[in-house]
């Protein structure tokens, strides 16, 4: 199992940047692909963005794509989402995950093998 604990939610206004820290112990040398999910009330859980293990292959959804950047840094075993010109629709419980032996474009919820406890990310207009 891997642990994994985010950091750096917030309330922003729209335009605004914020960026989310997920630090990740445990089964690391599994070498996980790590993901970023969303979940708004009465919504499915929705993949925002995904990184490989080396960082070499990263993938996003239609919706962030341009505004959002996943990264990784391996030596602190930490994974960053880095989120650029928010909009309301951004609004959401954010939550970083891992998932083993997947590519970055096959995430998905039903794939992931650990989670956090979710950041909440809130975007006034």
């Amino acid at each position: 199992q891997v642990q994994l604990v985010e950091s750096g939610g917030g309330l922003v206004q729209a335009g605004g940047s914020l960026r989310l820290s997920c630090a990740a112990s445990g089964r690391t040398f599994s070498r996980p692909t790590m993901g970023w999910f969303r979940q708004v009330p009465g919504k499915e859980r929705e993949f925002v963005a995904a990184i490989s293990w080396g960082g070499s292959s990263t993938y996003y959804a239609n919706s962030v794509k341009g505004r959002f950047t996943i990264s990784r840094d391996n030596a602190k075993i930490t994974v960053y989402l880095q989120m650029n010109s928010l909009k309301p629709e951004d609004t959401a419980l954010y939550y970083c995950a891992a998932a083993f032996g997947v590519a970055v474009h096959e995430l998905d919820p039903g794939v992931m093998a650990s989670w956090g406890q979710g950041a909440q990310v809130t975007v006034s207009s």
